[in-house]
This record gives C-alpha cells, sequence and structure tokens, in this order.
C-alpha cells in the first residue's frame, strides 16, 4: 500500500474514498424517492471488454467441441489439492454450480438463469445457497482460459453439469451453446425485499400456510436460496408443507410435478451436502472477503477446511450408497429405509434412516473405508410423504428408463429454458425434437413483393393509431430476460394473448380481421403483415409532420398456431401495465414510471430508446383506448417531436389532480391545456430524462428524433428476429 505523506491540510488522503468508490451508500442516498434509472443501464456495453464489434456466435464457429468435452471430463477426475474432489470426482460441485445458475430462474418476469453468467458477479456468487461455488468456478478457470473468448462462462457452467452427469453415466438429452456473458453485475433484479439473509419465509407470503400467496416475481422461499429450505419450511421440518412449497416455487421455475420429482431426485442421486462443522465459523463471502482471498470466500478454519471437513448447507451426508454413479440409489434409499429427524455436525436438521445396513452406507469422502450414514432434506422426504409426489416417485423407482427420461429431459429444459426459441441454439448436440416450452415458430415466406403488401394494407381503411397500436402489443411482450414473447408466431390472434386487456381485444379483433385476409391474399404470415401495418401507420405519421421515410423491415416472420402455444405458460407474459400507450390494468404499490422502466429492460431498451420512443407514442394517439393524457400537441397523429417540445416549455404549468393525474396549464390564462399522468411528466421530473427530453425539443433535433424513434422502433419490432 502507498503511504501518503502527511500535509499541513492535516494529513488528509488525497484520494477520495468511502461512498465515493465503495460499494455501500452513495450519495444518491439522499434522495430515496429519485427514480433510479440503473436498470436501464444494464444494457450499457462500456462495460463490456469484448467490444461492439465482437460476434460469440462467429466465435463459437471456431470452437473445438470434442476437444472441450474431453478436457471437461478429464477435470471430473483431477483432483487438486487447494481443494480437493469428493470421492476424487468433481461431478456433484459442477451438477450444483450448473442448478444453482439455472434454478434461479423464474416464469413471472423470466430474469434470472444461467443464461448470462451472472452468477461470477453479486448478489448470486455470495449467495448463502451458493457457498463453495466459487471453487467450482475457480475449478472451471483453465478451462476457460485455454479456450478464450471461443467459449463463454454462461456455456462452460451449464456445459460443465452436462459433462458432469455423463461422466457418472446418465445420457443427456442436448445441450446447445449460444449464452452470451454479461460484464455488469444484475444488481437491480427484485430478489426480495428483506434485509438480511435467509429471513423467515413469511415475509413473502401473505400466509405461509399458502405458498400462492408469495409476492411475484419471486420463486425461492426465502432470500439467499435458490428454491426452497432443505430443513423444511422456515427450517422446521414438515415435509408435507415442504411439499407444497415446492410444488409452487418450482411452478415458477416452469415446472409440473413430473418435473419437480425427477429434477428433485436426479439432482440428489449424486454428491452430497457438507455440514462438518461450524457453519459460523466460516469466514466472509467472496464479495466481502479481504483482498488476499482473491475473490473466493468462506473460508473455513475447522481442521482442513475441505474434504470431509467442508460447511456449505451445513446438511452432512450423502443421499445414495454410490455417490458418483448415475443409478437409481436415491428412490431405493429413500424407499428402503425409515427415517428420522437428526441434527448435522453443524447443527442442521436432515434425516437419517432408522437402521441401515454397512453395505448400503456411502463411503467418507477421504477415506473410503469409512462408511457414513446417509441423509435426506426435508424436499426428499417430501416426495415420499406427498400423495402425488409419491405416485411419481414410485413409478421413476419401478421404471430406471423413464427416470433417466424424465431426468434428462427436465435438466435439459431447466438449463436451456432461459435461451428462448430453438433458432438461438448453437453447436453439434442441439437435440432434433422441437419442445413446446420453446415456443416454436415456423419460417414464414422472406422473398414477396413487400411494397405491394404495404399499398393494400394502406388502402385497407384502418386508423394509422390501430396499425401501429396492433404491431406495438403484438412486440411488446418479448422479454430479453428469457427471450420469449415478441411479434414472431403473432399469438397475439391466439389465446391468452387475444383476451388480454392490455390488448384492447375487441379493437384487436377488428383490426385483425383486415389484415388476415391481406396475409392469406399475398401467402404471407400474419405476423408480418401486424408489422408492416406498424410500419405503414408510421410512415403516414411521419407524413403528416412533414417527412417521408420509409420504415427498415424484415420479412420471414412465422405464424405459431394453437397445437405450438402452452397457453399457460404465456399468462406471465400479460401486461399489467404499458407507459408507452399509457395504461395500467390496475392501481399497484409500484408507480407507474417504475413499471414503465421494468417493461422496457425487459424489453431491452435503453433510457434514450425509452425516452423516443414513449414521445412518439404520444404525439401519433396510440394511448389504450384512446385517452388523451400525454397527447401534448396541436396535430395528434403526427409523428413530431412536439411532446418534448410541450413537456419543457415554461410558458406552462402542473397542477396535479385528485384522480393521479395532471392538468398542463398556460401561465398567462391559467386554462388546462393537456391532461397527463406520472409517466408522461417523469420525462420533465427527473434530471436525467429531461435532458433526454431537452435534446428531442431542440430544434435542429426534429430530423433527429424522426431517426431515433424509427430505428428504437425497428428494434422492438426485431427483438425476437433470431435468425437475421
Amino acid at each position: 500500500m502507498v503511504m501518503h505523506k502527511e500535509h499541513s491540510s492535516g494529513g488528509k488522503c488525497p484520494v477520495m474514498h468511502g461512498s465515493n468508490t465503495a460499494a455501500g451508500s452513495t450519495v444518491m442516498d439522499w434522495w430515496p424517492n429519485a427514480l433510479n434509472l440503473d436498470i436501464l443501464h444494464q444494457h450499457d456495453t462500456k462495460t463490456n471488454p469484448l467490444g461492439k464489434d465482437f460476434n460469440y456466435r462467429e466465435e463459437l464457429k471456431k470452437l473445438d467441441v470434442e476437444a472441450l468435452k474431453k478436457d471437461l471430463h478429464q477435470l471430473m477426475t483431477d483432483s487438486q489439492e487447494w481443494w480437493p474432489a469428493d470421492w476424487g470426482h468433481y461431478g456433484g460441485l459442477m451438477i450444483r454450480m450448473a442448478w444453482h445458475a439455472a434454478g434461479s430462474y423464474r416464469i413471472a418476469d423470466g430474469r434470472g438463469g444461467g443464461g448470462t453468467g451472472n452468477q461470477r458477479f453479486a448478489p448470486l456468487n455470495s449467495w448463502p445457497d451458493n457457498v463453495s461455488l466459487d471453487k467450482a468456478r475457480r475449478l472451471l478457470w483453465p478451462v476457460k482460459q485455454k479456450y478464450g473468448n471461443k467459449v463463454s462462462w454462461a456455456d462452460l457452467i451449464i456445459l460443465a453439469g452436462n459433462i458432469a452427469y455423463e461422466s457418472m453415466g446418465l445420457k443427456t438429452f442436448g445441450f446447445a451453446f449460444g449464452r452470451e456473458d454479461i460484464w455488469h453485475p444484475e444488481k437491480d433484479t427484485y430478489w426480495g425485499a428483506e434485509k438480511e439473509w435467509l429471513a423467515p419465509s413469511d415475509e413473502r407470503y401473505d400466509s405461509v400456510d399458502k405458498p400462492e400467496t408469495m409476492e411475484n416475481p419471486l420463486a425461492a422461499v426465502q432470500m439467499g436460496l435458490i428454491y426452497v429450505n432443505p430443513e423444511g419450511v422456515n427450517g422446521k421440518s414438515d415435509p408435507l408443507k415442504t411439499a407444497k412449497q415446492m410444488r409452487e416455487t418450482f411452478r415458477r421455475m416452469a415446472m409440473n410435478d413430473e418435473e419437480t420429482v425427477a429434477l428433485t431426485a436426479g439432482g440428489h442421486t449424486v454428491g452430497k451436502t457438507h455440514g462438518n462443522g461450524d457453519a459460523d465459523k466460516l469466514g466472509p463471502d467472496p464479495e466481502s472477503a479481504g483482498v488476499e482471498e482473491q475473490g473466493l470466500g468462506w473460508s473455513n478454519p475447522h481442521k482442513s477446511g475441505k474434504g470431509r471437513y467442508t460447511v456449505t448447507s451445513g446438511l452432512e451426508g450423502a443421499w445414495t450408497t454410490n455417490p458418483t454413479k448415475w443409478d437409481n440409489g436415491f428412490f431405493e434409499m429413500l424407499f428402503k429405509h425409515d427415517w428420522e429427524l437428526r441434527k448435522s455436525p453443524a447443527g442442521a436438521t436432515q434425516w437419517e434412516p432408522v437402521s441401515i445396513a454397512e453395505e448400503d452406507k456411502p463411503a467418507d469422502v477421504e477415506d473410503f473405508s469409512i462408511k457414513n450414514n446417509p441423509m435426506m432434506t426435508d424436499a426428499d422426504m417430501a416426495l415420499k410423504i406427498d400423495p402425488e409426489y409419491r405416485k411419481i416417485s414410485e413409478k421413476f423407482m419401478n421404471d430406471f428408463d423413464a427416470f433417466s427420461d424424465a431426468f434428462a429431459r427436465a435438466w435439459f429444459k431447466l438449463t436451456h429454458r432461459d435461451m428462448g426459441p430453438k433458432a438461438r441454439y448453437f453447436g453439434p448436440d442441439v437435440p432434433e425434437e422441437d419442445l413446446i416450452w420453446q415456443d416454436p415458430v415456423p419460417v414464414g415466406k422472406k422473398e414477396y413483393d413487400v411494397e405491394a403488401v404495404k399499398a393494400k394494407i394502406a388502402s385497407s381503411g384502418l386508423s394509422n393509431s390501430d396499425m401501429i397500436s396492433t404491431a406495438w402489443d403484438s412486440a411488446r411482450t418479448f422479454r430479453g430476460s428469457d427471450m420469449r414473447g415478441g411479434a414472431n408466431g403473432a399469438r397475439i390472434r391466439l389465446a391468452p394473448q387475444k383476451d388480454w386487456e392490455g390488448n384492447e381485444p375487441e379493437r384487436l379483433s377488428k383490426v385483425l380481421s383486415v389484415l388476415e385476409p391481406i396475409a392469406a391474399e399475398f401467402k404471407i404470415s400474419v405476423a408480418d403483415v401486424i408489422v408492416l401495418a406498424g410500419n405503414v401507420g408510421l410512415e403516414k405519421a411521419a407524413e403528416k409532420a412533414g417527412y417521408s421515410i420509409s420504415v427498415p423491415f424484415a420479412p420471414g416472420r412465422g405464424d405459431a398456431n394453437d397445437e405450438m402455444t402452452d397457453a399457460d405458460s404465456f399468462a406471465p407474459l400479460e401486461p399489467v401495465a404499458d407507459g408507452y400507450r399509457n395504461w395500467m390494468k390496475k392501481d399497484y404499490v409500484v408507480s407507474p414510471e417504475e413499471l414503465l422502466l421494468d417493461r422496457t429492460q425487459l424489453m431491452g431498451l435503453t433510457a434514450v430508446e425509452m425516452t423516443v420512443l414513449l414521445g412518439g407514442m404520444r404525439v401519433m394517439d396510440t394511448n389504450y383506448g384512446g385517452t388523451k393524457f400525454g397527447v401534448l400537441t396541436d396535430q395528434a397523429g403526427a409523428l413530431s417531436n412536439d411532446f418534448f417540445v410541450n413537456l419543457t416549455d415554461m410558458s406552462y404549468y402542473w397542477k396535479p389532480l385528485s384522480n393521479g393525474t395532471y392538468e398542463i396549464c398556460s401561465r398567462q390564462t391559467g386554462k388546462a391545456r393537456w391532461t397527463a399522468t406520472r409517466v408522461d411528466l417523469v420525462f420533465g421530473s427527473n434530471s436525467v430524462l429531461r435532458s433526454y427530453a431537452e435534446f428531442y425539443a431542440q430544434e435542429d433535433n426534429k430530423e433527429r428524433f424522426l431517426q431515433d424513434f424509427v430505428k428504437a422502433w425497428t428494434k422492438v419490432m426485431n427483438a425476437d428476429r433470431f435468425d437475421i
């Protein structure tokens, strides 16, 4: 460390520190109610060292996949002294790493999952449920170093779990490359409101006895867990109660009962839990540890602190007789024995057999001549005690091939659910079978007379507002979190989307009755026609403002049908608010502007793109139900910068009304000129958003506004086009 000489000023360090350089409180804490735009900065590329020209898909083409897989197979049994492998095999550790990366996925907002490599960063790298996974990633580092940019951390973490299973005898369902790493912590993802790790789960429920009342969008039962508490609800054993929490948690991870049983049993067929020591004596997590730890955490002072003395969950023991072999040992162990509650050396509550033959016990991880008791978690016991789970478990116990196939498919779904459509998959092991949870869409026609279709749409009699709103509603469902939704497939014409309140079903039906015959006439997809109609509406709106533009269009979308659509799985994509169309389904605790930011981030848009899109949508008169809130122009329907010009005009003042809206009044006459919502006025009140609004209000930026709007619009329309 550089020692600073004292100066006459009092010897203070000349470098500003504390809140300026350390994570923790910041100067913005002075204004706790200020709108935090950080969630939109996740799309900023400044933190990415690969540069804007890096193309991961092109790098993947250079990857020697077989060599990589061979190296990972060798890694599994290449035990390192600094962190030795249990029974000489890292399979259990690598599987847990991949499981916990993928298992953070939740269907409500599509966030979490293993698709971005976010386990490298806080908070997930220091999650209590992820103890020792820092070691797993460090064991993978030589492989990542060798293959470099040709394989992302996100792909490598999941592939390591796949290879671990294969090395222990499971025939996996397949694997797809294509996950791209993030380079900035997703610290603005909402993981819960608790202020302490592993706080009682009651805080997440209206009633902890009714798991369906868990707060959305959460899936894990407690802050710091990936799914359920292995010791039972709030740490109190009750397998039937745990089964209820499992059913809800796994449902929120997109899994049904059979998949839940398969994943729980398959995850516990290999490896072990670790609790041979005092968990309270573990050192700080990686994000809190000293620099000498070099990114590792949870140092263990108990004896060797590793191997048989490792402490992670606090539970201690293996589930099966042969923990490095894929077999049916889990169900055989579970149903062959009676179980009772005991305490692990770390004091955790776990189930152990009342009696067990010596030959059925798993060996010690270091000395194979020593035999230890197996154990079960409360979640494991739930598979035996819950009636529905038991039926499935008994079926699997009696049909090992059925269990292996069910697990392989569920594991593939777990580790690929957040990758989106199959068009994003890459590599030699991509399964040929199309799966309904991949939201399949047939390939559409790419060669046709686009101008002729546009002319037909333009003469159809549809209003610009109807065409623009329908295209927007079709595309706005896209979630960059799990690559679901979007305009491709035209699922806006299918259940459940055609009946969503936010899609104005009556108006939507009228628009589709005009556009579908046009699609049939030209033998192209309705999806393409919907997007083209939006473009036609934009071009007409620009013409009304005095500009001639041509909105870019990429043909080739396909039309999904009901058989390709799992209606239940699309329910979480239903918008509850859309600030771009000034609509909320009802009043929420969360402010309208925060809901706007959430929608914007899921769509993959930046704060600037949000600003230009909302301003343009307002003046084109595309509000839900035709309301006039925020339509700050005397020329409604024209794509102009009037929204920003009038929002920033100081000849007006802003008066709150009792219904949560505002009047924009003339300072000279006092008369109301327009009405607006919080979503409108935040672009004038927030200092950052106002800077963007002022930019687009400038006289010399009228055309820039138009150009930026078209660019952002096209990005939204093509967000789900992974084929271009």
